[in-house]
């Protein structure tokens, strides 16, 4: 067995599979606080690697395209802090983490584990029932129905509507963008007969999310949906894409990025700081991202 403990959590290598568990400290991330403990089977692994650093390294598996839910609704859009899949190694911990390279690396050659893409999840995705709360609304799941509650932060034209209930037979497909710059992000969910082209500030099957420190809950949501619905690859499965990673995504116009937009931005954050829905540390954050922009 190989085992590494840090601060950022611990992993358990039994040779059958990887087992994950977020650490206590305060730089956790709440996503994977609240994902919990994972366990990942060998044959979900197509890689793991170890990369050192002046005062700290990274231990980091690649899995297999299609084996994790939660992997396919985000398309590789999960930052550092966020991935469940990267732990944080002290410089005194590089011999352990080596060492545990070493073993997955030895099991995978041991049992032949291919690396090519899966026909079916191999990690069941978050447990349910789960909601979250983020941006202009509520997200819950049950297993069965996706529940979508406004707030007063929500624009009146969607709002209108009510609480949107939608059963899991018809939606086919879901997706989580996180905010980027100036660009909000959202959970978009695809209805069966109902397309739309939306904005998610005014799509009723969407929330939009406006990059604060609940936003990657929201990920979870799509995560659990994701790995009800029918694989993307399942035979006679139809050709499902999976959101394009964030590097692939076309980039906003350069008038978008001028001074002009990057004051309507600060206004923005003024006022949502003014009425409540920012705190003072997430207004400050916000605030001193776009000043670096600017």
């Amino acid at each position: 067995m190989a085992e590494i403990i840090q601060k950022d959590g611990t992993w358990v290598f039994d040779g059958d599979a990887l087992r994950l568990t977020p650490g206590r400290d305060k730089n956790v991330s709440v996503l994977r606080k609240s994902l919990g403990e994972l366990v990942v089977p060998l044959a979900a692994l197509a890689g793991v690697s170890f990369e050192q650093g002046r005062k700290s390294g990274r231990l980091r598996l690649r899995l297999r395209d299609g084996a994790d839910p939660l992997l396919h609704a985000t398309g590789g859009r999960l930052t550092e802090p966020h991935d469940p899949y990267q732990l944080l190694v002290e410089s005194d911990r590089y011999g352990v983490a080596e060492y545990v390279v070493d073993e997955v690396r030895n099991a995978l050659l041991l049992d032949e584990v291919p690396s090519d893409p899966v026909t079916e999840y191999l990690l069941p995705g978050p447990s349910v029932p789960l909601s979250a709360s983020a941006g202009d609304g509520t997200a819950s799941f049950d297993g069965e129905r996706v529940r979508l509650e406004w707030n007063w932060k929500t624009e009146d034209a969607k709002a209108a509507a009510g609480t949107r209930t939608l059963d899991l037979s018809d939606i086919t497909a879901v997706e989580w963008l996180p905010a980027a710059g100036l660009e909000n992000g959202h959970l978009r969910f695809t209805v069966r007969n109902a397309p739309t082209k939306a904005p998610p500030k005014f799509d009723p099957n969407a929330v939009e999310l406006w990059g604060f420190r609940k936003d990657p809950l929201m990920a979870l949501v799509a995560a659990a949906v994701q790995a009800r619905l029918p694989h993307p690859c399942a035979p006679g499965a139809g050709a499902v894409r999976a959101p394009e990673p964030e590097a692939r995504r076309p980039l906003p116009p350069a008038a978008e990025d001028d001074h002009d937009a990057l004051l309507r931005r600060l206004r923005e954050l003024g006022e949502l700081h003014r009425t409540g829905v920012l705190t003072a540390e997430e207004f400050s954050l916000a605030k001193q991202a776009v000043l670096r922009r600017m």
